[in-house]
């Protein structure tokens, strides 16, 4: 019998896909969840205490927007009541600082801010809302304030890059712990954006000369995780620690899924919650059994000396850029297709000039 996995140590409940940003990076799905296909308050509740029985250590509470939610302190409160570890992705819009001090009541702990440039000229236009920027400064300071901890996590991409040490900066000035640096990832709406941000190789090389320096620069002041470049990288990266591993996601309308970008896997199929309890998804659903261990493998991964390390990358880019979930991650140097990939990623660099499609998602804030 094949044994059971270890129980998951996070859940990421993405609670809506409403946002009043319009990032072009956006990694929800091209079709997003409408207000009306969202679960319920006490749907959510009962998926945070199946999450904590199973084992199940942290909740991040994500969307979209959360803050989109009226009920999110009553989401927070009953997470807590479960016993998980409480954490909110946030752009910051939607937030006051009567309500974070209402979610600090509701037992709220930790808060990871968004963050799409150093200044507003950048920032702005980068999420594509009016006054985004100063909102999160004045966010950041509540959250400091009330004595949240805080992470920033920083999309950074063509236009960005150059600023990374800047970025770095702020977040230490801010009182961050820690800062994501995460470098696009060309999921979902970001694929329409490729031209617009898609790194140069001299700009992913400087950025990890960056990050290392900082860590040192930086150690016991601010950790730094570091997301690279798939595109211009050697291996890929483990993508989730392993399908099916670590970690499970719930999407607006219940759908569970193995990670966030599984959905544009058109073989896999999805089971939501309320059908069947989370535990058994996890541990026995079609779609979190596809891609778990090492028997899907195809050469060249299935005899790599580093499948255990990084699983084979990822299987929803094997799918965007190889029409097969179980082929090797293009990004892997010991792919075939590699050399296309390497190809077409040098040519959309070179772009100087590309326009960023916007999400929009019709809110009078955004940019015109």
């Amino acid at each position: 019998m094949k044994p059971k996995p270890n129980p998951p140590l996070a859940l990421l409940a993405e609670l809506t896909h409403r946002c009043p940003l319009a990032c072009p990076y956006c990694s929800n799905p091209v079709e997003l969840t409408r207000k009306e296909q969202e679960l319920p308050t006490g749907t959510w509740l009962d998926v945070f205490r199946e999450a904590a029985e199973m084992g199940v250590l942290h909740v991040h509470l994500s969307g979209g927007e959360p803050a989109s939610r009226p009920d999110l302190e009553t989401l927070v409160a009953g997470a807590r009541e479960a016993g998980l570890y409480t954490n909110l992705i946030t752009s910051g819009i939607g937030l006051t600082e009567k309500r974070l001090r209402a979610l600090d009541e509701a037992g709220l702990d930790h808060v990871q801010l968004s963050l799409q440039g150093v200044d507003a000229a950048l920032a702005d236009r980068v999420g594509g809302y009016r006054g985004g920027f100063d909102r999160k400064m004045q966010v950041a300071a509540w959250v400091r304030e009330i004595g949240f901890p805080l992470t920033l996590n920083a999309v950074m991409h063509k236009q960005n890059l150059d600023r990374l040490e800047e970025t770095i900066d702020l977040a230490v000035e801010l009182g961050a712990r820690r800062i994501e640096v995460a470098t696009v990832q060309f999921h979902g709406w970001a694929a329409r954006n490729r031209a617009a941000l898609m790194p140069t190789r001299a700009q992913a090389q400087r950025a990890r000369e960056i990050v290392l320096a900082a860590r040192e620069r930086l150690k016991g002041i601010l950790v730094i995780d570091y997301v690279p470049a798939d595109h211009h990288a050697q291996f890929p990266k483990a993508c989730m620690g392993g399908w099916g591993s670590t970690g499970l996601n719930v999407a607006p309308d219940g759908t569970v899924l193995p990670c966030h970008a599984a959905q544009t896997i058109p073989s896999l199929r999805f089971e939501r919650v309320g059908d069947r309890p989370l535990r058994d998804i996890w541990e026995n659903g079609p779609a979190f059994e596809a891609f778990r261990g090492e028997d899907w493998m195809q050469e060249p991964c299935r005899s790599c000396e580093r499948r255990h390390i990084d699983f084979g990358g990822c299987r929803c880019q094997a799918m965007a850029l190889a029409g097969d979930a179980a082929a090797t991650d293009p990004v892997c140097s010991r792919s075939p297709l590699h050399a296309r990939l390497v190809a077409e990623a040098e040519a959309d660099a070179a772009v100087t000039e590309a326009e960023f499609v916007y999400r929009r998602m019709n809110s009078p804030a955004l940019v015109s």
